[in-house]
């Protein structure tokens, strides 16, 4: 198989091309890796994109780089033909709630026209395929379970049938793009797949997300920011099981078909943040003996903020065998460790992509 992945050097992106490539860490599981044979990853590298989450790949001949824009017409389509394109998955978004509600329109243009424009290239490509190439061929796009709303405490977990209630501007946006993707599968059918995913966490995660904030915050003694009363519950999914399970979706789902994927762990923020501050004091305890739970500081919640997601997998369990391999505990104590272990690498993005003084500010 000859993969075309998009978003390839963010967060979940990359952690798919290596496991892919290279079959690290324990979620990688039995797929043979040699089944993909040449994977192009196109990476507009926006501010959370960073060439560093792939540095391993250096010189490995089944892998290439391509910046642009998933919007570039001409350039998807050149990559797609010179390249042999079997699959494309688009990882390819804008993802954060709070800079949605500061600026809506790059998330509606990079998640809404980009997704629309490379899903317009990806038909014109597969058109023109011979017929065994064309009936295997697969488009599938990740999305997010935000599009589905809030979920009231007690309330059955978001299947795939849950009606969409996206209530930030990149949910809505999310939700558009996953409209656009069943029309082209319905209207031209174009064979495509969509999975809709908890919040990931784990290795490279940018740090102005929860967890990484969390702890690099805490390592550099500044205050651990939590919205509101930190009742929030999210249900959280170590990237390496979520990235598994989008490879057996590619490779075994049924076309037209949405996906959930969940970590069956759902979590208040404040617990996530209470337990990231017991292993630090563990692994790396301050020099003045206090906990890192001292620097946990109430801030003003964020507008619109929904209380409560949660998935239902059992789909794709029932039909792909797939369930999360690292439980909530022994996927953080892994993140954590990865942190210790690569202050470098969040320093330079620190330093080079994100305003340092906004890491106090957001979540």
């Amino acid at each position: 198989m000859n993969l075309f992945v998009t978003g390839g050097c963010g967060f979940i992106g990359s952690n798919f091309i290596r496991q892919r490539l290279l079959a690290k860490g324990s979620a990688a599981g039995p797929d043979p890796v040699e089944e993909v044979q040449h994977l192009v990853n196109l990476d507009a590298l926006t501010y959370a994109g960073n060439p560093a989450n792939l540095a391993d790949l250096a010189g490995d001949p089944r892998y290439v780089f391509a910046h642009g824009d998933i919007g570039d017409a001409s350039l998807v389509a050149r990559l797609l033909a010179e390249h042999a394109i079997d699959a494309v998955v688009n990882f390819a978004a804008e993802s954060h709630v709070d800079r949605s509600i500061d600026s809506p329109e790059p998330f509606v243009q990079t998640n809404v026209t980009g997704t629309l424009r490379l899903l317009n290239s990806a038909k014109q490509y597969w058109a023109k395929l011979p017929e065994a190439r064309k009936r295997a061929f697969r488009f599938l796009h990740v999305s997010t379970d935000e599009v589905y709303g809030s979920l009231a405490p007690g309330a059955p977990a978001f299947t795939e049938e849950h009606v969409y209630e996206p209530n930030s501007p990149y949910a809505a946006s999310k939700a558009a793009s996953d409209h656009l993707v069943r029309a082209y599968q319905h209207t031209y059918g174009l064979p495509t797949l969509t999975t809709n995913c908890s919040n990931n966490y784990g290795p490279y995660h940018f740090p102005e997300k929860l967890i990484p904030l969390m702890i690099l915050n805490a390592l550099e003694g500044r205050p651990l920011p939590v919205y509101g009363d930190g009742r929030q519950i999210r249900d959280w999914l170590y990237v390496e099981d979520h990235v598994r399970a989008v490879w057996l979706v590619l490779q075994r789902g049924r076309t037209g078909e949405t996906y959930n994927i969940g970590g069956l762990n759902e979590q208040p923020n404040l617990e996530i943040v209470r337990a990231i501050c017991q292993l630090l004091d563990v692994k790396s305890p301050r020099a003045d003996g206090k906990s890192y739970a001292t620097l946990i500081t109430h801030v003003a919640d964020r507008p619109g903020h929904d209380r409560r997601y949660a998935i239902d997998c059992a789909k794709i369990r029932r039909e792909l065998g797939w369930s999360p391999q690292e439980s909530f505990a022994t996927g953080l104590a892994r993140t954590v460790d990865w942190y210790l272990q690569n202050r470098d690498w969040a320093a330079d993005i620190t330093a080079k992509k994100y305003a340092r003084e906004r890491l106090g500010t957001k979540l």
